[in-house]
């Protein structure tokens, strides 16, 4: 009987991991958020486009990559240390609806540091331990960020652009995976890398304070 009442339960759990790792019959991505995340993108914004798209969870600190609808790849971010705000002079990271404007670095090198979305040409000193160096070093590639939801990320006091909010690399690769920007996107170096070769201009790009 106890042996029954094992084996009954180890299927239970079973059948729930792989219902947590499979949709439709596809496996997904660890932490692959879409099961929430489709149906309130389409309910929000009706009548945008989410094929291929970015999704940015502030309280994961995680960027999620969707590609033909579903998740491709996932990257560990540090988002603003102060949370979630659209107001100018916050330093916070801004939530809503977002496309990529425009993509900066194609040939600066693993680390090069930018200054007004241009290459300095200097090099910077990675960080790999988790300590605020207390530079804001932006590093390797841009990704310029247009809010479009208007009075929230878009327009005055409030737009994203204006802020300069971007998805970027960053010499503090020891605070990824936690609150640490002053309102961007920071990734690892190789990973900024590899998402800027996945991504273009004019795809959406989502940040939920989830």
């Amino acid at each position: 009987m106890k042996r029954s009442i094992y084996i009954i339960g180890l299927a239970s759990i079973l059948a729930f991991t792989m219902s947590s790792f499979m949709k439709n019959g596809v496996k997904l991505v660890d932490n692959d958020p879409s099961s929430f995340l489709f149906d309130y993108l389409e309910i929000k914004y009706p009548e945008e486009s989410f094929n291929d798209f970015i999704y940015v969870g502030i309280q994961r600190q995680l960027l999620h990559y969707f590609k033909e609808g579903k998740l491709f790849k996932s990257y560990p971010v540090s988002t603003s240390k102060h949370g979630a705000g659209t107001e100018v002079g916050s330093n916070m990271t801004p939530v809503g609806l977002h496309v990529i404007k425009n993509k900066y670095g194609d040939d600066v090198p693993l680390g090069g540091i930018f200054s007004s979305r241009r290459y300095t040409g200097r090099i910077a000193e990675i960080q790999h331990e988790a300590v605020a160096t207390g530079k804001d070093e932006i590093t390797t590639r841009i990704l310029t960020l247009d809010g479009q939801e208007e009075g929230i990320n878009k327009g005055e006091p409030n737009d994203s652009y204006e802020r300069r909010i971007y998805v970027h690399g960053t010499s503090e690769e020891g605070l990824i995976g936690k609150p640490a920007s002053h309102g961007c996107i920071r990734m690892k170096n190789k990973d900024i890398v590899e998402l800027y070769k996945l991504v273009k201009p004019g795809m959406n790009l989502v940040i939920l304070n989830n």
